[in-house]
C-alpha cells in the first residue's frame, strides 16, 4: 500500500521510474561514497592516515559503484544483483563494527583504575564511536532491501535456491524500525557532539529534541500491527520533513562556523571545526523515512 496516497490522494496517480526497493539501493549506493568522503575529511585530521583508516575511504566508493553496477544487473538478472548487493552489505556491516570499535578504544584509558577507564568525558571528547555505524546501518538497510518480499507485505523475503527467510515484521514495518534506529545513532551522535559546548544554546536544543520525536514516531509507527490512518501518516510525515529541515539548518550553522569573521573559506577550519556533514545524516534518515511510505510493489 502507498500510504503516502492516505495523506496526499494523487499520489497513487504518481509512476515513478524506480521501485521503493529500487530508490532505497540508489539512497544505500550514494550514502557509501559520501561516508567515504566524509571518512577523508575526519581521518586527514592527523595529517598522517594510519593503513586501517584507509578501509573507509576507499570502501565508501567502491561499494557505492559496485552497487550501481548490481542496479544494471538487475536489469536482466535480479538474483545475481542481489548477491552481489548483500556481499557489498555485509562487508558495510563489517566496515562500520571495525570502525565503531577502533574508535571506541581510542576513547578508554585501559590502564586507568578501575571505573574510570570508561567516562562521559572522554567519549564526549573521542573518535565519535557511533559514527561508523553509519556503514553497518547502511548494510542492514540494503541487504532489506536487496532481496523481494513475496507476497508483498509478508515478511517472507525470496532467496535463491527456492529459500524463503520469514521475517517478524513486513518489509514496510522494517523500514520504520531501521528509520528509528538510525535516527537514535543520529541524535546520540549529535548530542556527545554538541556536549562539548555550553548547553545555553538553544539551537543546540533543537536536534536533540526533534531527534527524540523522530525516534519515538518512527518505532511506534512500526509497531504498529494494523493498516495506518491518516492521522498516523501525517504525524510520521511531520516527523520526517523535521529531520529534514533540521539537518539543512544544523549544515548551515556548522558552516556559519568554520568560516571567518568576515566570511572567509579557511580549509583547515573546515577539517578541524564543526562537521558541515554530520548534519545532514538527520535530513538523510528523513529522506530514507518518506521513501518507506511508498508503495512496496515490486515494477
Amino acid at each position: 500500500m502507498n500510504y503516502l496516497a492516505t495523506v496526499f490522494p494523487r499520489a497513487d496517480q504518481w509512476r515513478l521510474p524506480v521501485s521503493r526497493d529500487q530508490a532505497m539501493l540508489l539512497m544505500a549506493a550514494f550514502n557509501e561514497i559520501m561516508l567515504g568522503l566524509d571518512t577523508l575529511l575526519a581521518h586527514v585530521l592527523n595529517n598522517t592516515i594510519q593503513p586501517r583508516e584507509w578501509i573507509p575511504i576507499i570502501f565508501g566508493p567502491t561499494a557505492g559503484v559496485l552497487l550501481l553496477v548490481a542496479g544494471l544487473i538487475a536489469l536482466r538478472n535480479r538474483e545475481t544483483a542481489a548477491w552481489l548487493a548483500t556481499a557489498v552489505f555485509l562487508a558495510s556491516i563489517i566496515v562500520g563494527a571495525l570502525g565503531a570499535y577502533f574508535h571506541f578504544i581510542r576513547g578508554i584509558t585501559p590502564t586507568a583504575p578501575l571505573g574510570q577507564r570508561i567516562t562521559l568525558d572522554l567519549l564526549v571528547w573521542a573518535p565519535p564511536f557511533l559514527a561508523p555505524f553509519a556503514f553497518a546501518g547502511i548494510g542492514v538497510l540494503g541487504i532489506s532491501a536487496a532481496w523481494e518480499e513475496v507476497p508483498t507485505g509478508s515478511g517472507r523475503l525470496k532467496l535463491p535456491f527456492n529459500l524463503t527467510v520469514q521475517m517478524p515484521y513486513s518489509k514496510t514495518r522494517a523500514y520504520f524500525f531501521l528509520v528509528s534506529l538510525g535516527t537514535l545513532v543520529a541524535l546520540v551522535s549529535s548530542a556527545l557532539d554538541h556536549a562539548r559546548h555550553p548547553w545555553d544554546n538553544p539551537w543546540l536544543w533543537l536536534p536533540l529534541v526533534v531527534g527524540v520525536f523522530a525516534t519515538v514516531v518512527s518505532a511506534g509507527i512500526g509497531a504498529l500491527n494494523r493498516e495506518l490512518t491518516a492521522e498516523d501518516v501525517t504525524i510520521y510525515i511531520t516527523a520526517m520533513v523535521l529531520l529534514i529541515v533540521v539537518g539543512m539548518v544544523g549544515a548551515f550553522f556548522h558552516i556559519q562556523a568554520d568560516l571567518t569573521s568576515q566570511s572567509t573559506i579557511v580549509p583547515e577550519r573546515f577539517l578541524r571545526g564543526a562537521p558541515f556533514m554530520s548534519p545532514l545524516l538527520f535530513s538523510n534518515m528523513g529522506i530514507v523515512g518518506l521513501l518507506a511510505l511508498l508503495s512496496p510493489e515490486e515494477k
